[in-house]
């Protein structure tokens, strides 16, 4: 696998993902960070956008999952953003991380955070 890297992380979006009630009627903000591995040779030598990850569109793309249809697993969620990355042709892997942090958890915390790895078979 290529050692480069294209990273987004922060990225918000409201979600209604969760087991209870509660958080599929009201929704809570999701923050995702994505790490793409890739070769960005082909890219850095013709200065083509076509040969490496468009990262506006991607996070347009992740978006639109974290604010698609609700499921309960934040893995789940997980699995389906690494779906959506590995979709880019050039991507060979991706690490996906999904915060929660509003998680409904009766004690003071700062986050829960689903961290998976993915690459193509």
């Amino acid at each position: 696998m290529s050692a480069d890297r294209i990273a987004l992380k922060g990225l918000r979006a409201r979600g209604r993902h969760g087991v209870l009630p509660a958080e599929r009627e009201l929704g809570q903000e999701f923050v995702v960070d994505a790490t793409l591995f890739l070769d960005t040779a082909p890219a850095a030598a013709t200065d083509d956008l076509t040969r490496t990850v468009h990262y506006g569109e991607l996070a347009e793309a992740l978006v639109k999952v974290v604010e698609g249809e609700p499921v309960q697993l934040v893995e789940t969620l997980a699995q389906r953003l690494a779906d959506v990355c590995l979709a880019y042709e050039p991507v060979l892997a991706v690490e996906v991380s999904v915060h929660k942090p509003a998680a409904p958890i009766p004690l003071p915390f700062d986050d829960v955070i689903v961290t998976i790895e993915r690459s193509r078979p």
